[in-house]
């Protein structure tokens, strides 16, 4: 049995070990990065610690921490306030409204963790607040992220149209964008239905914030009441109310925004260096918070992408795409690659394995049996719209961000959902962008 074939099948084992016996997968993982590292692949210990994210990493740990702080200080409930302001009432348009500020942060140049890292924690927890699916509001921010990933002038975008120039093969910058934009916006569509999106529309708002602070929330003149409503309005100022520690949080969260999208700064530095500020100044609320930060979340997916680094290494990734390259039959060939796009990105970089997939494919694609226009879209798009993967940087934000949950119940609700996600996206893009072959 080659050493490539052992390494896909021990990561089979860590998964079906993690779901029957309740271990945390990550701790799995690094197991099985140290044993098949060293005794198959041969690998030193450096080696091995390559792959471990440490950038991820500092991202997971820096955001929740971060916006563990907001909590304890109450500045998420003044931005959840705002937000219901802002559409009036209308809980239903709460997770369109998370899903379209994700999609300008990328289409105008944000990374995509970057922007979903800065969202995901207020949506989720908007969510909990509103006992609104959390699987679908989290789905939402990451499908919106990947809606306006490839426009012309976004980071994905640029990239990928750069390896399609860099290889002579044509390409079509409107179609990939639009590709991209189209399928995510339909995918989220059918999430906010099946989860439902559409009784939100039908459910009564009642948030103490909203009581009107010159009188009772009802007709009685009693003293009682009276006196409960002025309780009500007291207490709804004290939670929306800016508070010094309120202040200081949002402009930190703004200068996270600047950093990140303008001066293009490592989002999980730049967090977890305003929460520290934060804490110098106000270190209650900072002891509070430290004790919130996900670990579990944290070794789960450092150990996962750890062992698909030990993967790489390896060189099992290429391998699994020289033995589609030799498939003989062209469509057949490009599902398969869209598959394995979808499948090894759910896991790792989406940037990486598109870089690393295109240029493989131009042989291929440079006969001519399919549209290289049609299959690039559909290889971007099953390679990103999989990012919904608690294992992807993505997913992994909107884990960490989930509020008042089941953590183990999520993860498992998220890893389906991507399961499900990998399986049905790259033969519905093939459909449309490579077997017409009119693009």
């Amino acid at each position: 049995m080659s050493p490539e074939l052992i390494s896909i099948l021990v990561l089979v084992v860590v998964f079906v070990i993690a779901t029957t016996r309740s271990i945390n997968m990550g701790a799995l993982a690094f197991a099985a990065a140290f044993g098949v590292g060293t005794l198959v692949a041969g690998m030193e210990t450096d080696d091995i610690f390559d792959g471990f994210p440490g950038s991820l990493f500092v991202v997971l740990v820096g955001v929740t921490f971060l916006f563990a702080i907001a909590r304890a200080n109450g500045t998420t409930d003044w931005l959840v306030h705002m937000a219901i302001r802002l559409v009036g009432g209308r809980i239903a348009l709460m997770p369109w409204v998370m899903f379209a500020i994700t999609g300008v942060l990328t289409a105008i140049g944000a990374v995509s963790p970057a922007a979903v890292a800065i969202v995901a924690p207020i949506a989720m927890g908007f969510a909990a607040k509103y006992k609104i699916s959390p699987l679908m509001m989290g789905v939402l921010v990451v499908h919106g992220a990947q809606a306006g990933g490839f426009s012309p002038i976004s980071i994905y975008g640029t990239i990928v149209n750069s390896i399609v120039a860099e290889e002579g093969l044509p390409g079509n910058e409107i179609v990939l964008f639009l590709a991209s934009a189209v399928v995510n916006l339909l995918i989220a569509a059918v999430v906010f239905v099946v989860c439902g999106g559409l009784k939100l529309a039908r459910r009564p708002l009642d948030v103490p914030v909203l009581v009107r602070a010159g009188g009772g929330v009802g007709d009685s003149d009693s003293d009682s009441d009276a006196g409960d409503s002025d309780a009500a309005v007291a207490e709804a100022q004290e939670r929306v109310g800016l508070t010094a520690p309120r202040i200081a949080t949002l402009a930190g969260l703004a200068a996270l925004v600047l950093v990140t999208l303008v001066f293009d700064l490592d989002v999980g530095l730049a967090a977890i260096t305003v929460a520290v500020l934060l804490s110098v100044v106000w270190p209650e609320q900072s002891r509070q918070a430290i004790a919130q930060i996900t670990w579990p979340t944290v070794l789960l997916i450092c150990g996962i992408l750890t062992y698909v680094g030990v993967l790489q290494t390896m060189g099992t990734i290429t391998w699994a795409g020289d033995s589609v390259a030799g498939v003989g039959a062209p469509l057949v060939a490009a599902l398969l690659i869209c598959y394995i796009g979808a499948i090894v990105s759910a896991f790792a970089s989406s940037v990486g394995i598109m870089g690393a997939l295109i240029p493989l494919a131009v042989p291929f694609l440079l006969r001519g049996d399919v549209s290289a226009v049609g299959l690039i879209a559909a290889l971007a798009v099953s390679a990103t719209v999989v990012d919904v993967s608690p294992f992807s940087t993505n997913g992994a934000l909107v884990l960490a961000g989930a509020q008042d949950v089941d953590r183990d119940r999520f993860f498992k609700q998220l890893m389906a959902y991507g399961g499900i996600i990998v399986v049905a996206a790259p033969p519905l893009v093939w459909l449309v962008f490579v077997v017409p072959g009119i693009w």
